[in-house]
């Protein structure tokens, strides 16, 4: 975070109580205009701060140093809070690998072993079920953000994916996350990752997304769907003509959108749309993220029984 950057959740805390009946759209707008006002009389443009009178550059000069001590403050807050961060991690790791091996079968959970082997003498010929099935399908199609994502296609290879896990990296800054499969129709890869490096690991601002190559086995893409035209009347090619075109996809999450290292030959409306772009694209990370920290049975089980 900058010198002149605010904290908007404090500053949005702290606003008057009509403003806090807003939106928070409105809100947002609100503090932000504020922050603009104070960034603007705390000397951001030169021109300005030399228009103001002598007292009122006095104290203009005490706000800017109130901000320094806020700053100061902020940065032991960040340097602690990541200190905070990687000690509780390792306590949700060995949560992470008892999840893991409930939904892939590895372990059986008390109780339920005298109720597999009551059913394998029951019926002999039935195939035993184990763990939790399509456990991170249905997680992912119960998230608002990620059920957009989703197409019907992607649901048999999604069917596959047996674990997420999330890593912090230092060089660069950012983060990574990592999907785990399980051998498959549709593509080679075992494992398909996605990492985000950050100018600012703390604003966070997005520098840029990298993505895995996904090696597809022949006619099994899902990021690609193959039309077939018939030849025009009186052609005397009298094949179907076959095109490729790129399709909706989750699967397309690996392969983000990228900036062009010549980023000034952009006109603003392409500008504007691979920003939304490169916003989405983080969004739907920061959510995939969420996902694996707050997955639990019980969203696996409502899921599965609104399909009823």
């Amino acid at each position: 975070m900058s010198k002149d950057q605010f904290n908007m959740a404090d500053l949005g805390a702290n606003l008057p109580g009509a403003a806090a009946a807003l939106s928070a759209e409105d809100r947002a707008g609100l503090v932000n205009a504020l922050k603009n006002k104070l960034q603007t009389l705390a000397g951001q443009h030169s021109d300005v701060l030399e228009s103001l009178t002598p007292n009122v550059r006095k104290r203009v000069e005490a706000l800017r140093e109130i901000q320094t001590k806020h700053d100061e403050i902020e940065a032991k807050f960040f340097e602690e809070r990541a200190i905070l961060e990687a000690k509780y991690q390792k306590m949700y790791e060995p949560l992470y690998s008892q999840r893991f091996d409930i939904v892939n079968g590895v372990v059986e959970v008390d109780g339920v072993t005298k109720e597999v082997e009551a059913d394998k003498e029951a019926d002999k010929d039935a195939e035993v079920e184990k763990g939790v099935p399509d456990f991170w399908l249905t997680a992912m199609k119960t998230n608002e953000v990620l059920m957009e994502e989703i197409t019907e296609r992607d649901e048999g290879a999604l069917k596959y994916l047996k674990d997420i896990k999330w890593c912090r990296i230092e060089e660069p800054k950012g983060f990574k996350l990592e999907f785990f499969f399980d051998t498959n129709p549709y593509f080679k890869n075992a494992v398909l990752t996605k990492t985000y490096h950050m100018i600012d690991d703390d604003e966070p601002i997005l520098e840029k997304a990298i993505g895995t190559e996904i090696d597809w086995y022949p006619g099994k893409s899902l990021t690609q769907k193959v039309l077939k035209k018939k030849p025009k009347k009186g052609s005397k090619n009298t094949k179907p003509i076959t095109k490729t075109e790129d399709c909706d996809s989750f699967f397309n999450f690996f392969n983000p959108p990228q900036v062009p290292e010549d980023d000034d030959e952009l006109d603003e409306e392409t500008a504007e749309d691979l920003q939304n772009q490169m916003e989405q694209d983080y969004d739907v990370g920061k959510v995939e993220f969420q996902l694996l920290k707050d997955s639990k049975g019980r969203d696996h089980q409502s899921a599965s029984s609104s399909k009823v």
